[in-house]
């Protein structure tokens, strides 16, 4: 039999097209979220103490400037009670600058017979010192001289401050120094002799007498000091 021409075809019902839930493995979506630890703030590990290298010889402090002129006064007194005399310096290294001179020129002429004819003894200066039998070092200003050179090194090595430098400022050279230090000790070596003394036989004993030109001599000193410090003060800053 064949279907009316009328009647609607019979349509299949649509199916539904279904897809498939992917399967997620489970621990995948359980896993919980770790829980983080609050942060605890630690204390730094103590750094150890690194012991400092020093040096275990220590120079002992200078004295006081007081106590330090009590004490050269004392010394000076004792100069004048016990040898009538007092301090000086300049004095003993004329004496030994005569003596070194004529002995120089004695051993070039022959020795000792042209020691009574030499440059040192017929000069004005030189010659006050070398006339008569006497040696001119057996003075006590020569032994002096000698004693203030040996008690200073040996009181430097006693305080730990004895020590072989050249003492500079930054801004110059050795040489540079030691050449200043020759021209200033000559200058200053002169001018002693034509003041007939140095800071010892002027400042210190002429001036415990009240010597006039012991005092003139200090405050020539100082005012000399204190014009040619602002020459050379770049040697030292």
């Amino acid at each position: 039999m064949s279907a009316p021409e009328n009647q609607d075809a019979v349509v299949p019902p649509a199916v539904e097209a279904t897809v498939p839930t992917p399967v997620v493995p489970a621990e995948v979506v359980a896993a919980p979220t770790p829980a983080v630890a609050p942060e605890v703030a630690l204390a730094p590990e103590p750094v150890p103490e690194v012991p400092v290298a020093t040096s275990k010889v220590q120079p002992q402090p200078y004295w006081n400037s007081y106590v330090a002129g009590v004490a050269l006064g004392l010394v000076l007194l004792a100069a004048f009670v016990v040898t009538g005399r007092g301090l000086g310096a300049s004095g003993a290294v004329t004496r030994m600058a005569a003596y070194s001179l004529q002995s120089l020129e004695a051993s070039v002429k022959g020795g000792t017979a042209a020691a009574g004819d030499t440059i040192a003894r017929r000069n004005e200066y030189t010659g006050q010192y070398l006339k008569g039998p006497a040696d001119p070092l057996d003075d006590f200003l020569v032994y002096m001289f000698i004693g203030v050179v040996a008690g200073g090194f040996i009181s430097g090595v006693l305080s730990r401050r004895a020590s072989f430098e050249i003492a500079r400022g930054p801004h110059t050279t050795n040489m540079r120094r030691l050449a200043f230090a020759a021209l200033g000790g000559f200058i200053s070596a002169y001018g002693a002799r034509l003041a007939r003394g140095c800071t010892s036989g002027q400042a210190l004993t002429g001036g415990a007498t009240l010597a006039l030109g012991s005092w003139a001599f200090m405050f020539a000193v100082f005012a000399g000091g204190y014009a040619i410090a602002y020459f050379v003060r770049k040697e030292w800053l």
